[in-house]
């Protein structure tokens, strides 16, 4: 072996909500069970080798450790259904600059048996410097959407260093998960979570992989029949368009004034898509 090999570091570290319980560093995948199995000891018993409990992240993310606090980052699934890394030093209040690039994770959700391979794209903050990145971004396929998930980078360079990390993401609340749009009526299942036309499988993961009453329960409808000049108006009703009933079609992000107008929409896009209009010429002139 060269002496002046670069050493490779396996980091294994579970978010649980709104906390982390961190395990050892470990070269052999053989010892994976064992780390999680201490790092559970710890979140409910606490470490007993001195270990600091790590706060919450800016972002309201899990605080994921690297190389024995030598590097740290945020992690968390956003309200779009992305996964976020922010990149942190030693000192979790410090943004860590990488170099701009693209690394490959491989993500498993609760009850899968098998990973899929994620990309996760470098994406520029304000202040980074050109040419690099404090942040990693990565689209989730419909199939991961509403799970709590199992993260691993194997690759994860810093400062000349290689690190293999790993975290847990759970499934956010709020009735977004698969089993709430399992509920949902068969019907609305097949229009929503089903492509055809002008209405395509990136619209449905984009859209979260869930279904109007689903996405918005709880959220009122108010319809104002007299939109200002400027105000986005429903593509159905012509009324005054609701900026939280948001719906992705055809790649465009349409806005209505309630979730029946949304069904009427994508109807026309799968069944009648040469009659869609772009979405920006839904303004009050």
């Amino acid at each position: 072996m060269q002496r002046n090999a670069k050493p490779y570091r396996w980091t294994l570290v579970f978010g649980l909500g709104m906390g982390v319980a961190l395990a050892g560093c470990s070269r052999e995948e053989a010892t994976q069970t064992q780390s999680v199995e201490k790092a559970e000891h710890k979140e409910s018993h606490g470490d007993a080798t001195g270990g600091h409990e790590h706060k919450p992240g800016a972002h309201g993310g899990a605080i994921v450790e690297i190389g024995e606090d030598s590097y740290h980052a945020e992690a968390l699934l956003d309200a779009e259904g992305r996964v976020r890394v922010f990149m942190l030093g030693s000192d979790e209040t410090r943004i860590k600059e990488l170099k701009d690039q693209t690394l490959t994770s491989y993500i498993k959700g609760d009850g899968q048996t098998e990973a899929v391979s994620v990309e996760l794209r470098g994406e520029r903050q304000e202040g980074d410097s050109e040419g690099m990145v404090s942040q990693f971004v990565g689209e989730l396929p419909a199939s991961l959407r509403g799970k709590s998930l199992t993260v691993t980078v194997p690759n994860l360079p810093i400062d000349g260093e290689r690190f293999r990390v790993a975290f847990r993401l759970e499934a956010q609340g709020g009735g977004h998960g698969s089993n709430a749009v399992a509920m949902a009526p068969q019907e609305e299942r097949t229009l929503y979570l089903t492509p055809g036309g002008k209405y395509t499988q990136e619209d449905i993961d984009r859209n979260g992989a869930t279904v109007p009453s689903v996405k918005f329960k709880g959220v009122l409808t108010e319809h104002d029949d007299n939109p200002k000049v400027g105000d986005r108006i429903c593509p159905i009703s012509k009324t005054k368009a609701n900026e939280e009933f948001a719906w992705v079609i055809g790649g465009e992000t349409y806005t209505f004034c309630c979730p029946p107008c949304i069904d009427e929409y994508v109807t026309k896009a799968k069944e009648r898509p040469d009659e869609l209009k772009p979405a920006d010429s839904f303004i009050k002139q």
